[in-house]
């Protein structure tokens, strides 16, 4: 069973609420792995034990079509989420090799964090930074829901939850300023952490 992670980071964000923190990740995080674990279960049942609705797979409707698209949603949902815990409960200030390479990539880092920001205000789920493996270089890709809009071969580094959830109780409508929060509170140190093992793997 897939172990949920702990918040990698202590409460008292800057304008982002212990409460949202809370809610986000002690109930929707945690729900999310749940379901994973549910759906993996009964995917397992199924693999092992259940020929009679593996030969009864259909592209329109049937048990294991809707098992395969529960898990895509559920395991984006798990993975979505530490990725963005992950970016969160730093002061903001840019440090390291990830800082310097958005910089030569967007031209300046005010740059990349402008289009960044113009990102989570257009997208209706998710923003990612990512290291796109078969370009070998930085992008920002955006998705409007948990299996959607992801690229195969992207690895995620700095990722945007944007959903209302991660922001309603704190900031209402006002989505513009949560993101310019989230830019104050991101974790350069533990963004940077995964840049350089993405890095390694790629040489």
């Amino acid at each position: 069973m897939y172990q949920p992670q702990l918040l990698p980071f202590k409460k008292g964000l800057k304008g982002i609420s212990d409460k949202t923190v809370s809610i986000h990740h002690d109930k929707l995080y945690i729900g999310y792995v749940n379901k994973r674990n549910e759906i993996h279960n009964k995917l397992s049942e199924i693999e092992h034990n259940d020929p009679g609705k593996l030969d009864a797979a259909n592209q329109t409707f049937s048990e294991l079509r809707a098992l395969k698209d529960g898990e895509t949603f559920a395991v984006n949902g798990v993975y979505l989420h530490e990725y963005y815990f992950n970016s969160l409960g730093g002061t903001g200030t840019p440090v390291g090799s990830l800082a310097t390479d958005l910089a030569k990539v967007y031209g300046s880092l005010d740059n990349f964090t402008r289009y960044f920001k113009a990102c989570g205000m257009s997208a209706r789920g998710w923003v990612v930074l990512g290291w796109d493996t078969h370009l070998g270089e930085l992008r920002v890709y955006t998705g409007d829901a948990h299996n959607q809009g992801g690229v195969w071969g992207c690895i995620p580094i700095i990722v945007l939850d944007v959903y209302e959830h991660a922001y309603f109780i704190d900031y209402g409508a006002d989505r513009k300023a949560y993101v310019e929060d989230f830019m104050v509170n991101l974790n350069w140190d533990a963004v940077n952490e995964v840049y350089e093992k993405v890095k390694a793997f790629n040489r």
